[in-house]
């Protein structure tokens, strides 16, 4: 499974039920953290194997029901949550409002709306972080954070850690975001990128590169080095960059 793969927690006391949705997240191309038929438990495990998103069951066995557990997940470590439900009754859905979840699945479900409820997810998550109103999930193939991005690649989203990038290509309207392990390609200008990007640790070099400074390996009057990659240093931004890179 890739690093780079969303990290997801089932918490679900039916195990077959537990193990088909397990079967759908790994086919979609998701991280499966854990299947826990109990909240005890499941505050446990995200302690120790924090995931990105969960997926509760509202009503569990035990003294902590999912609505419980949503509330602790997300008071403790800011967890987005997924209700999973068999229960889509007013009475219920009020209840399960309580604790603010991403989204919201009646069982039984298909994959598709498993799918989509948590692309909705993400993009929910990258509202919050930016301040931005909602976006149509078919519409977007990105969302960028504080810390990361979220991007389609192969039919799946993805996270792609900042720290991570070894630098940005421009590609027409499109970016290329390249890190040690792979390529991802952003359809959003580059302008719209840099301007959400961390400016601390990146950098224009060229009107088509952005770099992160933490992943330079070498400089000289033309050229910035990163991973044995030869990527053009322009006179434009030339002095600029030379003095980011003696204050860091």
């Amino acid at each position: 499974m890739s690093e780079n793969s969303i990290k997801i927690l089932i918490v679900e006391d039916e195990m077959l039920i537990g193990a088909k949705i397990s079967m759908f997240l790994t086919e979609l191309g998701y991280e499966v953290t854990g299947i826990l038929p109990r909240a005890e438990e499941a505050l446990l495990h995200a302690a120790e194997n924090l995931p990105d998103i969960a997926l509760l069951d509202i009503r569990l066995k035990g003294p902590m029901s999912g609505i419980d557990l949503a509330i602790a997940l997300q008071k403790t470590h800011a967890i987005p949550v997924i209700f999973l439900t068999a229960n889509s009754d007013d009475a219920t859905f009020a209840e399960a409002k309580a604790a603010r979840p991403y989204a919201f699945l009646t069982k039984p479900f298909k994959k598709i709306d498993l799918q989509r409820a948590i692309e909705l997810t993400i993009s929910r998550i990258a509202d919050a972080d930016t301040g931005q109103p909602p976006a149509k999930i078919e519409e977007s193939t990105s969302y960028i954070l504080s810390d990361r991005i979220f991007v389609r690649h192969k039919e799946k989203m993805v996270k792609i850690l900042f720290d991570t990038i070894l630098y940005i290509e421009a590609e027409r309207s499109y970016c290329k975001v390249f890190t040690q392990s792979k390529e991802y390609l952003l359809s959003l200008p580059m302008k719209n990128l840099e301007d959400k990007l961390p400016p601390k640790n990146f950098q224009r070099i060229h009107r088509s590169f952005i770099v992160n400074l933490t992943q330079i390996d070498e400089v000289d009057e033309i050229t910035v080095v990163v991973a044995k990659k030869n990527l053009p240093l322009s006179k434009s931004f030339r002095d600029a960059f030379l003095l980011r890179i003696k204050t860091i």
